[in-house]
């Protein structure tokens, strides 16, 4: 073990050694060489067990509960600093550490933080010394008043379950301690086909501030070749450059997501002594309350998922491939827009949904548990909100993607009936609205409700709601009652889906369909998720004034208040299982409605064991006809409906294994699908 320390020493050594020497700001990974443990387990000598970063330690429930660990843990690592350093300003970067964090350096207190999806930085420059030092994170992710989220319908994973850094500096700078932002914003005044006016504004700290500094900001277009640029004097700790693109290529959603980069110099005599990258699109967009969503001008069909960052077996200490997982099902299934619920997202898939033209709406975490006690607002997260904001706001102001700022999810007001608030929220949340308007005014505000929206008409641009029409309540799906009349007392504010959608365990299912409130039931049959989404989408596309539709949610998820379905503990709304390893059947329904690829699908595939020989067939397909097989039997064909779904009702099947096949065409190529169903004597 020593000598593998000595090795790695020596090789950051001689490698910072050569790349400080080209690069103005160095960044050094630190994922590696981590152990924790209790805090309580306060001797000296308490072993440690090693961990990677990102790693958060409660994944897991606790064995036969749903109850998972909420406390403080102690995160350690040596931290060399070589000799290549020495007069380099340096600095720690944390993109998360859920859900507060004290940080140590040679047991002297480098910062605290609090709230655990939003990054922070802090200076180490005179806290540390050339060769080995101490770091020390504390992380405690216990329940407390004073940070979002105070409650909400999913569980708060515990440690630095994002990646961190070490960024070594010349002692002038861009700005690393704002917000832990880039320091960079990129300002889009006026977009057009014709012409982008833009302003790249930078936040500097110039210690040791002298003469001969010279800011330069250079536009690329995705090719690489410069189409714009400027330089000025600097004079002070903000500087503004006003850009001017001519025909610019906007990013246009999954049509053109187009990028360009924009590389920001800060200059001392010639040499460049610090450089901040970052990628951008320049576009522009409306909400208009009769037609929807418009981007560039043109009509663009929100619809998509709500997302949480929850894996099996990680948590939300995810990694790119998980990042990556998550886009490609996204792309496949062709939804146009993400809701990334209920908190600011790591930046890898902001990064992700500006190269795959994915609409964003963001949100911070204030957010109540809906049909659940307690409301999710309290006066005291009030200091923790506008801190939240701000972060969100500065650390991902320059994603084309996002064109949403969510303010709040679920917070409840009193209506007399069901719902009784704590403190009221409504003072509040126009703050953080005029606060989000005041910070960026570009984008539009949103929050997502399921109480009267009279009450909070006055606190964002738009409206969504969170209803589960068919699941709750309804015997079948019926939205459109509810949304027309919404739409007629929202005064003129557009109006649209935060959240629809039904629960589903791939082992249960059901046909004919028995309905009923499901919603405590721990039967989540397969079949009655898909008639609830096609009830809901049915719906839907006769309604273009629903400015987006999102689906809750893209995979299942724990959350330690749920007592149903086939598994304490987690929420089986997801279209994928929690694995991401199955497709539920609802995933195919929406990729034959939002994926133009030619594709046919034979639903309920998984309800193999049947008692019952009369029974239907229902093929989800976006080719115009298909046909029918029984046991190599014709049955007959049917064209796709408004939906795209052929039926077949009242099909026999025989005694013992029988084989359901489906075949169609797209052009001269021939699509099918099999599967096998036994029934029983």
């Amino acid at each position: 073990m020593i000598k593998r320390l000595i090795s790695i020493v020596v090789f950051l050594t001689i490698y910072l050694s050569v790349t400080l020497a080209n690069e103005p700001r160095n960044i050094i990974l630190l994922d590696q060489g981590w152990s924790y443990k209790h805090f309580t387990d306060a001797k000296k000598d308490a072993p440690l067990t090693p961990v990677k970063i990102p790693h958060t330690w409660n994944a897991n429930y606790i064995e036969g509960t749903t109850s998972y660990n909420r406390e403080t843990m102690v995160y350690k690592r040596n931290l060399n600093i070589p000799l290549a350093l020495k007069d380099k300003r340096l600095f720690l970067y944390f993109e998360g550490v859920n859900s507060a964090a004290d940080i140590f350096v040679n047991k002297r207190t480098a910062g605290q933080h609090l709230g655990g999806y939003t990054a922070f930085s802090m200076e180490i420059t005179d806290l540390v010394h050339e060769g080995d030092n101490e770091l020390e994170v504390w992380v405690n992710n216990s329940y407390r008043t004073d940070i979002l989220p105070i409650s909400g319908d999913f569980n708060i994973y515990g440690g630095i379950h994002r990646p961190c850094k070490l960024i070594a500096t010349d002692k002038t700078v861009f700005l690393l301690l704002f917000y832990a932002s880039p320091g960079v914003f990129i300002h889009r005044n006026k977009i057009s086909e014709q012409q982008a006016d833009i302003t790249v504004e930078s936040i500097l700290s110039l210690k040791n501030r002298k003469s001969g500094l010279i800011l330069k900001s250079t536009i690329f277009n995705a090719e690489g070749k410069k189409v714009a640029g400027t330089e000025t004097i600097v004079s002070e700790e903000s500087v503004k450059q006003p850009v001017k693109i001519p025909k610019p290529i906007l990013w246009n959603g999954k049509k053109n997501p187009y990028l360009y980069t924009v590389v920001v110099e800060l200059c001392d005599n010639g040499t460049t002594i610090d450089k901040i990258v970052q990628k951008t699109g320049l576009r522009y967009f409306t909400v208009d309350k009769e037609k929807g969503f418009f981007l560039n001008g043109q009509y663009l069909n929100l619809y998509g998922f709500c997302r949480h960052e929850d894996v099996a077996g990680k948590g939300s200490a995810l990694t790119k491939e998980d990042y990556d997982l998550d886009m490609s099902l996204v792309n496949e299934i062709g939804a146009t827009a993400l809701r990334l619920a209920h908190y600011p997202h790591a930046e890898t898939m902001y990064d992700l949904c500006d190269k795959n033209g994915i609409v964003v709406w963001t949100e911070i975490p204030l957010c109540g548990p809906g049909g659940y006690d307690y409301t999710g607002y309290l006066h005291s997260v009030d200091n923790n909100a506008r801190q939240v904001l701000k972060e969100l706001v500065y650390q991902k102001y320059n994603h084309p993607s996002i064109c949403f700022w969510g303010i709040f999810n679920e917070i409840l007001v009193n209506d007399g009936v069901k719902f009784k608030e704590y403190d009221d929220p409504v003072p509040f949340v126009k703050e953080l609205n005029a606060l989000y308007k005041e910070l960026d005014s570009s984008r539009l505000t949103a929050f997502a409700t399921c109480v009267d929206q009279t009450k909070y008409l006055d606190c964002a641009d738009l409206v969504a709601w969170n209803k589960y029409f068919g699941w709750y309540k309804d015997a079948a799906p019926s939205v459109s009652k509810f949304f027309d009349e919404v739409k007629v007392s929202s005064k003129g504010k557009p109006i649209g889906v935060s959240e629809y959608g039904a629960g589903a365990s791939i082992q249960h299912h059901q046909w004919p369909l028995a309905q009923g409130d499901r919603s405590d039931s721990h039967f989540h049959p397969e079949e009655a998720q898909s008639y609830c989404h096609e009830g809901n989408w049915s719906a839907f596309v006769d309604r273009p004034y629903l400015w987006a539709k999102f689906i809750w949610v893209l995979a299942d998820y724990q959350s330690s208040i749920r007592r149903e379905g086939d598994k304490d503990g987690i929420n089986d709304k997801g279209v994928l299982t929690y694995d991401r390893k199955t497709k539920k059947d609802v995933f195919f329904f929406y990729k034959a409605n939002w994926n133009p690829e030619p594709m046919i699908y034979i639903s309920s595939r998984r309800f193999v064991k049947r008692t019952n020989a009369k029974t239907q067939v229902k093929v989800y397909s976006n080719l115009n006809e298909a046909t029918l097989y029984i046991n190599g039997k014709k049955i007959d064909s049917r064209k796709k409906d408004n939906l795209n779904r052929m039926i077949w009702d009242d099909i026999t099947l025989s005694t013992g294994d029988n084989e359901i096949y489906v075949k169609g065409k797209s052009g001269k190529n021939s699509l099918f699908d099999r599967c096998i169903w036994h029934l029983e004597n």
